[in-house]
């Protein structure tokens, strides 16, 4: 490929690889699709991707009529991301247009022969009027998992989330102090009702007051309630099972617990041993999987955030639903209930176990819980009282259902389940 390496082609590689090749943001910039381009491009890059996935639906839908048969998959991407940028966020159409065409030429002899339809169609999609693009109907999720929501939540329920989704989703932190409101103050943002602080604007993290001194760090505002949930007490022993990159392990270590954070992973385990650093907080790590470790003591409380579909995350990753389907979900459904199973093992007598999901899918979540209740006689779920928490969020077992489109007027929330266990005796 001998495309210009600007913020907009690579943009439009980024979507191709997510649309066409199932791979995933993440794994696309783990292998250097950003490399060639300067930092402050390597951001808008990312950003134009991640702007163009979460409305692909509405700008299909404007770009069918225009188009008589289907473009090369890079073709379509470029389309894509410049009807985005000029329809979603309002950019000036003549540079849009310019530089779009100018990918396509670039692109070699296969896809140079598409200057001519690009440039009409881009300047036939700049005419839409104003208002006409935004009140198209927001990126349905694929069809196995809208099945699914609808089944659990229903359809204005699924449809609020598929909102929710095309918003996207704003920066969250979590205070090492627990002062929400003092670091709100700093920062010029909002302190969330259950203890986060959110941020209004974009911003790079880096620069931020007080990311050098680890006052905070940043963490979605729902995956910060199962720490909250575990209320751990200074001295306690704790497992953080499935740690990395390490979130729920600063909230416990910084509550005073003495945490021990496990992960399979040793390069995801290196990200918490960096944000322990920059947080100058301590905790036991272990590289290791937690079907076969084995503890040398129990623990009075354990924090199992176990792998899942991460369909809570959509909004946050909206190339998700390009790239997954249900294959797996069986085998990660099996993978939740040993590990959950193996955890409430390394109890101690009267020790309790919080079990969280990023997940939307009742499976992973509430019908987990109630399956584990069946094969563990005694076991019982706990009420929970989190501050910031509403009633309607109670699921029926005793745990709490977070979803997307929860918090509506203050920028909405990930996709979350949680639930407090405490075997007998």
């Amino acid at each position: 490929m001998r495309d210009k390496q600007t913020a907009r082609a690579v943009a439009a590689r980024l979507v191709a690889g997510v649309m066409q090749d199932r791979v995933t943001l993440s794994d696309q910039l783990a292998r250097g699709a950003l490399a060639a381009l300067a930092p402050a491009d390597r951001a808008r890059a990312q950003r134009l991707a991640l702007m163009t996935l979460r409305r692909v639906g509405p700008v299909d839908r404007v770009l069918k009529p225009l188009l008589r048969k289907e473009p090369p998959a890079l073709v379509r991407a470029i389309l894509r991301v410049a009807v985005a940028e000029m329809l979603a966020e309002g950019a000036e159409p003549h540079g849009v247009v310019s530089e779009a065409v100018a990918s396509v030429r670039a692109g070699g002899r296969k896809l140079e022969g598409f200057t001519g339809l690009v440039n009409a169609v881009l300047r036939r999609a700049s005419e839409t009027p104003p208002g006409a693009f935004g009140a198209l109907a927001p990126q349905e999720l694929p069809a196995w998992l809208r099945g699914r929501l609808m089944s659990a939540w229903g359809k204005a329920a699924t449809q609020a989330m598929e909102a929710a989704h095309a918003a996207g989703a704003p920066l969250d932190l979590t205070p090492r102090d627990g002062d929400a409101a003092a670091l709100a103050v700093r920062l010029g943002a909002t302190a969330l009702p259950t203890g986060s602080v959110r941020l209004s604007a974009r911003a790079q993290v880096s620069d931020l007051p007080g990311y050098a001194a680890g006052e905070w760090w940043v963490q979605d505002a729902a995956a910060a309630l199962p720490a909250r949930a575990l209320a751990v007490r200074p001295g306690e022993r704790v497992l953080d099972l499935c740690a990395a990159p390490g979130g729920k392990t600063l909230q416990l270590a910084a509550a005073g617990a003495s945490v021990t954070a496990l992960d399979l992973s040793a390069q995801r385990m290196e990200r918490l041993h960096q944000n322990l650093a920059r947080c100058g907080l301590s905790a036991e790590t272990v590289v290791a999987d937690a079907l076969g470790w084995q503890p040398g003591a129990p623990f009075d409380a354990i924090l199992l955030d176990a792998p899942c579909s991460a369909t809570g995350t959509i909004r946050r990753h909206p190339d998700l639903p390009f790239v997954r389907d249900p294959a797996g979900l069986k085998e990660i459904v099996a993978l939740q209930a040993a590990l959950l199973d193996r955890a409430l093992g390394f109890l101690t007598s009267g020790g309790r176990l919080v079990y969280s999901t990023c997940s939307l899918l009742p499976e992973e979540g509430e019908r987990q819980v109630t399956a584990a209740l069946a094969r563990h006689p005694g076991l019982r779920v706990e009420p929970l009282d989190l501050p910031g928490t509403e009633p309607g969020w109670a699921s029926p077992e005793g745990g709490l259902r977070l979803r997307p489109d929860y918090w509506p007027g203050l920028g909405g929330m990930d996709g979350f389940y949680l639930a407090v266990l405490r075997p007998s005796g």
